[in-house]
């Protein structure tokens, strides 16, 4: 089912994104009863997602996440209203699928729904699986377990000082300084979410609300893009002098990240899982809370 450029800002509120040109869902198929092959188009260059000619490890997540979020609404006929949440993230991807070629690159990703769990008070538990490929060949994985729940119930647990997008964004704490962009694998410093601190491996959130990519609208909570940013940033940081690259990613959400409080992101030393990969684990608390732990597998950058 193609989506064309007449329905890019209907598309663009299906997959929860409101500047078109971020819109990489193409188009959509059934496959089987139970999964659906979608199709993203990833940019030969972007301000976000690509840098020195190479995607981010990110820019798979992101698809698949604009994927779920169309099937959701279309496939399980769950309504626009509902707010959509994840709770765990399993990814891998193959580093050389990530560098660009001539021209945009067409992904297609298999969605299979191993489990679609309906509540009572109108709350959604949902678990799929995606299988990428790039021109029949496998690039990468992923599993996610997330949920979507009705207005009524949200705002409950989201409470009154949070339940409002618009109020909740407009408390966001003051842009702080940011690290150097070359320690975590960035050209440009407008694109690092990390901030310094006196803490060896330990940095806080950097939250820049203007930045056109990670906050294109108004949200509620700190997006989960961007703390996987902050995930993949930390690890990067963490492999200093080292130039690396995330190849997969296992991630845990345990609660919201508000805009009103410092998050703040400890990275543990690398342990080597043999080969040349290694794993960093990445903690972030808010108010001494433990929001995430996410196990990030990195190797070292190849050149050429």
């Amino acid at each position: 089912m193609p989506l064309t450029s007449a329905h890019g800002a209907a598309t663009g509120r299906l997959v929860r994104k409101s500047v078109q040109e971020e819109t990489l869902v193409t188009s959509w198929r059934p496959a089987t009863a139970r999964s659906q092959l979608v199709t993203a188009r990833w940019p030969l260059r972007h301000s976000f997602y690509v840098e020195d000619r190479r995607y981010s490890s990110l820019l798979l997540t992101e698809s698949l996440r604009q994927a779920l979020a169309l099937l959701t609404y279309t496939v399980h006929d769950i309504p626009l209203s509902h707010r959509l949440g994840w709770e765990q993230i399993r990814s891998t991807v193959d580093p050389e699928a990530l560098r660009t070629a001539s021209g945009p690159a067409e992904v297609e990703l298999l969605v299979t729904h191993k489990q679609v769990k309906r509540r009572r008070l109108g709350s959604v538990h949902l678990t799929s699986q995606v299988e990428a490929t790039l021109a029949g060949v496998p690039i990468g994985t992923a599993e996610l377990r997330y949920s979507a729940h009705p207005p009524a119930l949200y705002d409950r647990l989201r409470g009154s000082r949070y339940a409002d997008a618009e109020s909740a964004f407009a408390q966001a704490l003051p842009l702080t300084p940011a690290v150097p962009a070359s320690e975590v694998g960035r050209s440009d410093t407008d694109n690092v979410v990390l901030s310094p601190t006196s803490s060896a491996h330990t940095w806080q959130l950097r939250v820049d609300t203007s930045h056109r990519v990670l906050f294109d609208h108004a949200h509620d909570h700190i997006p989960g893009m961007v703390l996987l940013e902050a995930v993949d940033q930390a690890a990067r940081a963490t492999a200093r002098p080292q130039a690396v690259v995330p190849v997969a990613f296992d991630t845990t959400f345990f609660r919201y990240v508000e805009f009103d409080q410092p998050l703040l992101i400890t990275a543990e030393p690398l342990v080597p899982e043999g080969g040349d990969r290694m794993s960093v684990m990445v903690d972030a608390h808010q108010n001494e809370v433990l929001a995430l732990r996410s196990t990030v597998t990195v190797q070292p950058l190849s050149r050429g």
